[in-house]
């Protein structure tokens, strides 16, 4: 589904990161990669796991930074002068941010979580929409508490919010060249960035319980979906966030 297409994955930090889960399908459906990562010690982490799939050495990229942005883009354009889609899949939040009433939130806080886990995309889809071109496909990562308020999630979600609002708003600065932006609602997984968030299990156990397909996702569901974003399959879906949660976002089904 994706033979001959090249692009760049952003987010990429060990066996259990959707970006891997992603990165995996992506190549098993004949797409070449380029990853970055946030800092050095990310890239070693995952350069074992790039050349398990013939990916180039990671790139540092430091989506909080725009001359880190710049300085990676440059790099890649070297490369891959152009690109098919691009895949973000990064987001932070102080752990201390994550816990307790919302409203407690540190004005610092807030805004960290929402350059690093919303602002970001708009940041990197601008130096990457250069090297786009007609039919390209720019993903990013989700979570039904931008819609909700789950326990323990809190600024999370917020930034959540924002991002997939952001998803709209290019889509539509996009759309005229042929661009495409969209987003993947997962469900509950057990992941480096999940494994902050107080009281995983117990969201893990209530969604196997409550959702239409009685079972929780794993990697592999997601990096299938995300193929399915980035192939000529959703050459009409833009704006969308596609959910893969096996039906928990459409039951009437509560964190009580």
């Amino acid at each position: 589904m994706l033979k001959g297409k090249k692009g760049v994955i952003l987010g990429v930090a060990n066996k259990r990161s959707l970006a891997w889960f992603i990165a995996e399908q992506c190549a098993a459906h004949g797409a070449e990669m380029i990853w970055c990562v946030a800092n050095e010690r990310f890239k070693q982490k995952a350069m074992p796991l790039a050349e398990s799939l013939g990916v180039p050495e990671p790139i540092i990229c430091d989506v909080s930074d725009d001359a880190s942005i710049d300085e990676a883009f440059a790099k890649i354009k070297q490369v891959m002068p152009q690109i098919d889609f691009l895949v973000h899949a990064v987001a932070f939040a102080n752990r201390e941010d994550l816990e307790g009433r919302f409203v407690d939130t540190s004005r610092d806080g807030y805004a960290m979580a929402q350059n690093i886990s919303s602002y970001s995309l708009t940041a990197v889809t601008k130096a990457a929409e250069p090297m786009m071109v007609d039919g390209s496909s720019v993903l990013t990562l989700t979570y039904i508490g931008s819609l909700r308020a789950v326990p323990n999630y809190n600024v999370m979600g917020v930034a959540k919010a924002a991002l997939e609002s952001s998803v709209r708003y290019l889509a539509n600065d996009l759309g005229g060249q042929g661009i495409r932006v969209n987003a993947i609602s997962a469900g509950p997984i057990k992941t480096l960035s999940s494994a902050g968030v107080k009281g995983l299990r117990e969201k893990l156990d209530l969604q196997e319980e409550k959702n239409s397909l009685q079972r929780n996702i794993v990697g592999e569901d997601v990096g299938k979906a995300a193929v399915f974003m980035l192939s000529n399959y959703s050459a009409a879906v833009t704006g969308e966030i596609l959910y893969v949660d096996n039906g928990y976002h459409s039951c009437a089904a509560t964190w009580a």
